[in-house]
């Protein structure tokens, strides 16, 4: 079993940052992909970033130059460093991962955290 925990959510000025951890825990063999994905209230989830185990990066038109992910392979750890928050960026974050676990049959897990909220207000 693979668990994904959130942290580093909360309250923030517009123009201020926040740096959000994830952290992957259990049956792991290895990771392929870590994302970020947030869902502001009334909108359907998107994609905010991702990054592959090589260190490959993709990012959302609308956080580009704002947001930067970066990963901690020795502790399957993935961050999310925001900066220049806007009000739109108001939303629950929520950590994706595709790992292959550690069964014998070396399973595809899709898992995903709980979500942390990330409000960006004055």
């Amino acid at each position: 079993q693979v668990q994904l925990v959130e942290s580093g959510g909360g309250l923030v000025q517009p123009g201020g940052s926040l740096r959000l951890t994830c952290a992957a825990s259990g049956n792991i063999f290895s990771i392929y992909v870590m994302g970020w994905y947030r869902q502001a209230p009334g909108k359907q989830r998107e994609l905010v970033a991702t990054i592959t185990t090589y260190g490959t990066t993709h990012y959302a038109d609308s956080v580009k130059g704002r947001f930067t992910i970066s990963e901690d392979n020795a502790k399957n750890t993935a961050y999310l460093q925001m900066n220049s928050l806007k009000p739109e960026d108001t939303a629950v974050y929520y950590c994706n991962a595709i790992i292959t676990d550690a069964t014998p049959e070396r399973a595809r897990v899709d898992a995903w955290g709980q979500g942390t909220l990330v409000t960006v207000s004055s």
